[in-house]
């Protein structure tokens, strides 16, 4: 006996055609419910992967943390900001992003002390990072610690990064010229904001 399989195409159904003149309530099409999808969600997938030994997906969550922080600090609220990254720090702390984010948060709320640690813990995880450099250096110039802000300037200028804006650059160079000949006041000591 010889097994026939039924081969459906896409605009196929067994449901019968709707009369040609007929239109669907536009109310119904706005309260419809959406067709099932195969997929299932992605609470169950995360609940279905911890029961069967998978992670608890803490890496979407570290994320979420992330991208919330910087919603939050986007939209003015540095506090709460400052409480997500905090929170996506407790999940990867050596996540030299967060550490960067969090030390410019605090730069932005006047609170120098906890965005110089922040900086320093950055430069610990990642030496090389030139965005670590550049921030710390120019709150080293406001607590009139020169000496290791031209050491940062200098790091930064030796190897600034791919994505580092000219504008930064040329302010590092004039600070750091500034800093090294003191004679000449210079407003180059303010930093301009820090993009990210």
């Amino acid at each position: 006996m010889m097994l026939r399989l039924l081969r459906l195409r896409p605009h196929d159904s067994f449901a019968p055609e709707p009369p040609k003149n007929a239109r669907a309530p536009v109310r119904s099409l706005v309260n419809a419910k959406p067709p099932y999808s195969p997929q299932p969600s992605l609470d169950r997938m995360s609940w279905l992967s911890r029961l069967f030994g998978g992670g608890s997906d803490k890496n979407s969550r570290r994320l979420d943390y992330l991208s919330e922080a910087l919603t939050l600090e986007k939209s003015g609220d540095i506090e709460a900001a400052l409480t997500s990254y905090r929170l996506a720090l407790r999940e990867k702390p050596e996540d030299h992003k967060i550490l960067i984010n969090m030390a410019i948060a605090y730069s932005r709320s006047a609170r120098i002390d906890e965005a110089i640690r922040c900086y320093k813990r950055a430069l610990e995880v990642e030496p090389g990072l030139s965005a670590a450099h550049y921030g710390l250096a120019f709150l080293l110039v406001k607590r009139d610690d020169l000496d290791e802000a031209i050491q940062h300037l200098e790091a930064f200028l030796a190897s600034p990064s791919s994505t580092a804006d000219p504008t930064n650059i040329a302010h590092a160079s004039r600070t750091l010229e500034a800093l090294r000949n003191p004679q000449e006041e210079a407003s180059a000591t303010e930093s301009p904001d820090i993009e990210r």
